[in-house]
């Protein structure tokens, strides 16, 4: 039986970057995959894909009705969604060829099968060399996520469809009815909307992304709506019936009671995702899940079993890939000895619709909910010299900082390039950065990012200097 100082079972951006760093550590290290393609659901059916799509429609969708405000008259623009198919699926195999290659570099032996605990220190493999086992003195379970669905409703993938068949569509929904308005439902609905379908949204919660700062939920939803996608807020789902090619969704407003009925050809079940946990005899290692099916770990990332690690969508908090990148980088190094930190209040959420959303940090509700006094700054778009030059004057930059010591206690932005921008406000709250710190740092003229600089100009005596 081959021996490993670690085994890490899941190939997704927690479980290949772990393995990448424990390598780096000098460790002898097998991953084990149990699809054909490494990456996990990120790179295959889930960030990459999804990024590629808002591209592409992105791109579309200028062409059709932004190029003549720039004086570039366009005539017989076709779409062929094959094509744009095509490429995305070039770009998800151009990524994950890469994430095998990185494996060869650093010398990790990959395993293609299922994998499963025999006991606590023999992992099962059962894949495309028949079935193997492998001694593992540690282990690192990093399994991921699937989407969730909703009691009664059946998600056939053909019409009644999750973000996983939403990807690789190959015609333009004529009706998207999309249940959940979160991150993955917006931004799939974005996609389809920009190539021409009619978009419906049904979400439970009174608010888009209700997550995030409630400031841009309900901004992101008037923009939205703007663009031609209709919200059936605060409606309850009753059921999805299928029949023939139409999709026949009803649901229930949770104030009023009354009863819509939407008629659709596709229907995007867009309700969040479940820990996948499936079948990894976690019991014959002395596991237990919670439950909502997540792993329970203290705070070194440990099971009940202290060589066993779990990390990412499999334990509790955001289900994001930079979020289990960092955890695989903090439980190599601990098992290294080393003494590595995640700060979780830290960790950005962003939501790749157009104009892009993103936050860090406190929402200004959490405050609130916590009795913490806070001063508020905010920035608009159309006051900003790179936006107006772009044709990008939608949305708004939020800083909340401590009402006593100016301490930046949470970041929240709307608008073009946001997920890019929202990285110095991350750097500077790690680093305990005041509204004044920004404020007086430089920033070149014309950028998005300037806005952030207004912003917290503003949170500071109000001394915004372009509006």
């Amino acid at each position: 039986m081959e021996q490993f100082d670690l085994v890490v079972i899941g190939s997704g951006p927690g479980g290949y970057i772990a393995a990448i760093r424990a390598a780096q550590l000098k460790m002898k290290v097998a991953i084990i995959e149990r699809y054909e393609k490494l990456g996990g659901t990120c790179l295959n059916v889930g960030c990459i894909p999804s990024k590629a799509w808002l591209d592409s429609s992105e791109r579309y969708h200028e062409t059709i009705h932004s190029h003549a405000l720039h004086g570039i008259e366009v005539s017989d623009v076709k779409l062929d969604v094959k094509k744009m198919s095509e490429r995305v699926s070039k770009v998800v195999e151009g990524i994950t060829g890469g994430v095998a290659f990185l494996m060869k570099k650093n010398k990790i032996t990959v395993f293609y099968g299922h994998g499963s605990f025999k006991d606590k220190n023999t992992i099962v493999i059962n894949g495309e060399k028949g079935i193997q086992e492998i001694f593992a003195k540690k282990v690192i379970i990093a399994t991921g996520s699937k989407p969730s669905s909703l009691p009664g409703v059946t998600i056939d993938k053909e019409r009644v469809i999750s973000s996983t068949e939403a990807l690789k569509l190959e015609t333009v929904p004529k009706h998207l009815i999309v249940i959940g308005g979160g991150v993955i439902g917006l931004e799939l609905g974005s996609v389809f909307k920009r190539l021409g379908s009619k978009v419906s949204v049904v979400e439970y919660a009174d608010s888009c992304i209700a997550a995030m700062d409630v400031d841009l939920g309900k901004e992101l939803q008037k923009i939205l709506k703007k663009d031609g996608i209709t919200f059936h807020m605060g409606h309850g789902v009753t059921s999805v019936v299928r029949k023939g090619n139409d999709v026949i969704v009803k649901a229930k407003n949770k104030a009023s009671n009354e009863e819509i009925e939407l008629v659709g050809d596709y229907c995007l079940v867009a309700v969040g995702r479940r820990p996948y946990t499936d079948n990894l005899g976690l019991e014959n290692a002395g596991l237990k899940v919670d439950e909502r099916g997540r792993i329970p770990v203290n705070e070194h990332l440990q099971t009940e079993v202290p060589h066993v690690y779990a990390i990412g969508d499999v334990i509790k908090g955001a289900m994001l890939a930079h979020k289990a990148e960092e955890e695989g980088v903090f439980v190599a190094e601990h098992m290294a000895g080393q003494k590595p930190h995640i700060n979780y209040l830290l960790i950005p959420g962003v939501v790749y619709t157009w104009p892009e959303v993103a936050g860090v940090g406190y929402t200004e509700q959490e405050l609130k909910q916590k009795g913490i006094e806070y001063k508020t700054g905010k920035f608009p778009f159309l006051a900003l010299g790179r936006a107006v030059a772009s044709n990008e004057k939608n949305g708004f930059i939020k800083v909340l900082a401590d009402k006593t010591s100016d301490e930046i206690l949470g970041v929240h932005m709307i608008g073009p390039r946001v997920a890019d921008v929202i990285a110095e406000a991350v750097v500077a709250m790690e680093f305990r950065a005041s509204a004044e710190d920004i404020g007086r740092t430089s920033h070149a003229h014309p950028t998005y990012s300037e806005g952030l600089k207004e912003a917290c100009l503003a949170a500071t005596e109000n001394r915004a200097l372009n509006i």
